[in-house]
């Protein structure tokens, strides 16, 4: 049975609450078709996304949040307008991440470039470069709170959003929220699917 999660079972992350985030987020996705695609060998995967995520934490436009009992996170990026997160992730794959990442890399920034141009960027708004829920929780409404409980205060606030959905399960769930597709999905080489979405300000 699918349940609400109330607001309150949502917080903002603190820095204490970095690894609870990424140890969900990492939980989350480890057979995500994207993630898989970008990191095939399994018993790297894990490694390698904790890699991954962690700069997003370390953006100066982060905002970090966690559901339930550590059991869902979500990060956003709140951009001005003109601003873009491929330029200024601190790792990013052509600033050196191919030391870590290895043959990988070369996927990263592929999809890197691939996506860069469709992000829209003539006004300010959210960016939702990863939200997941831990598998034994996934249907439970844990994504939905922590997308009502943002999303609440972007309207409030006049704001748009953004993201890219990399499932057609994800999609789904971020159309029931008000997001449209923004174009046509994005692939790389024989990488899954992704879909460009955006979410006006609801009045």
């Amino acid at each position: 049975m699918t349940l609400d999660t109330p607001y309150a079972l949502v917080r903002l992350a603190g820095d204490a609450d970095q690894q609870a985030v990424l140890d969900v987020l990492t939980e989350a996705f480890m057979n995500d078709p994207l993630v898989c695609w970008l990191f095939p060998e399994v018993g790297q995967r894990g490694h390698l996304q904790s890699h991954f995520y962690r700069p997003l934490l370390a953006h100066p436009a982060a905002e970090a949040y966690l559901a339930g009992r550590c059991e869902g996170a979500s990060v956003w990026l709140a951009l001005a307008a003109g601003q873009t997160p491929y330029e200024e992730h601190p790792d990013a794959p052509e600033a050196g991440q191919n030391a870590v990442f290895g043959e990988n890399g070369a996927r990263l920034l592929a999809l890197g470039q691939a996506l860069a141009p469709r992000h829209p960027d003539r006004e300010p708004h959210l960016y939702l470069p990863c939200m997941g829920v831990i598998s034994g929780r996934q249907g439970a409404g844990l994504g939905s709170a922590l997308l009502r409980h943002r999303l609440a205060r972007a309207d409030a606030d006049g704001l748009a959003a953004y993201l890219e959905a990399s499932s057609p399960r994800s999609r789904a769930l971020y159309q029931r929220y008000g997001f449209e597709d923004l174009g046509e999905p994005v692939r790389v080489a024989d990488s899954p699917l992704l879909w460009p979405m955006w979410r006006p300000p609801h009045r």
